[in-house]
């Protein structure tokens, strides 16, 4: 799986690697350093924080559809 980023949002993340380096690490790093950080990041973090949210949209549809059965018996005539 590759997480493709617009050019705007690859250009604001390399920003935000470049700012918390300098004001976390007190460190400067070069705009290619940042982008083959989110290129790391990217390939190697983004499909397991992917599929985490995938696992959590499952357990809320999971829930609400429970939900919905128990609507629908409510809902039955006797």
């Amino acid at each position: 799986m590759s997480v493709k980023l617009t050019k705007e949002q690859r250009e604001k993340a390399v920003s935000d690697i470049k700012y918390y380096y300098s004001k976390e690490r007190e460190e400067e790093i070069t705009n290619l350093a940042a982008e083959l950080l989110l290129d790391f990041f990217l390939k190697e973090i983004a499909p397991q924080v992917y599929n985490e949210g995938l696992k959590d949209a499952k357990a809320w549809f999971t829930a609400k559809l429970s939900d919905l059965d128990v609507d629908f018996m409510l809902l039955e005539k006797e």
